[in-house]
């Protein structure tokens, strides 16, 4: 990620510094072309079947805690039965919470692992992408302030050349 970082930070300053008609000037969004890719949504496929177990759990606790909530805001129990129920929605609230954050955590794991196995191919698609079209100064979306000049997405091609990397 460091080099295609480089060459999109290079790309933009070079934007700059030349004239406009002298350079081949096109827009990346290597984010979105990495996670449009069928390796990105298999491993999307993958982490969901991995948490679903954690997912629904959480979503019970959620649901419970909902009825607890309006349970304790809405009747009338003694003190042991009002404590009885404060302590079970603490509890469960604290299991949610523990679901949740391990859930968080799992997503940025597996995220953090997808893009590190992903960006030699998401380069050499670059690299493809910038030889084929002659691209000598390539930004990211985000880096465009303004253009008078539609500039070529290579976003989809890029996606397309990481399928078939696969």
């Amino acid at each position: 990620m460091r080099k295609l970082t480089a060459i999109l930070c290079v790309g933009l300053f070079s934007v700059l510094a030349l004239p406009a008609h002298a350079t081949e000037v096109a827009v990346l969004d290597w984010r979105q072309a990495l996670l449009s890719s069928d390796a990105a949504q298999r491993s999307m496929e993958q982490l969901e079947s991995r948490l679903r177990g954690q997912q629904q759990e959480a979503q019970a606790l959620g649901e419970e805690l909902q009825s607890l909530q309006q349970r304790l805001q809405g009747g009338s129990f003694s003190d042991a039965e009002r404590q009885a129920m404060i302590q079970e929605f603490q509890q469960k609230g604290s299991r949610f919470e523990q679901l949740r954050q391990q859930i968080i955590e799992e997503q940025m794991r597996s995220e953090q692992e997808f893009l590190q196995q992903s960006e030699p191919k998401l380069e050499r698609a670059v690299e493809q992408v910038i030889s084929r079209h002659r691209i000598q100064v390539l930004v990211d979306p985000q880096g465009v302030v303004h253009s008078e000049v539609e500039l070529p997405n290579l976003t989809g091609e890029v996606t397309d050349i990481l399928n078939s990397l696969n």
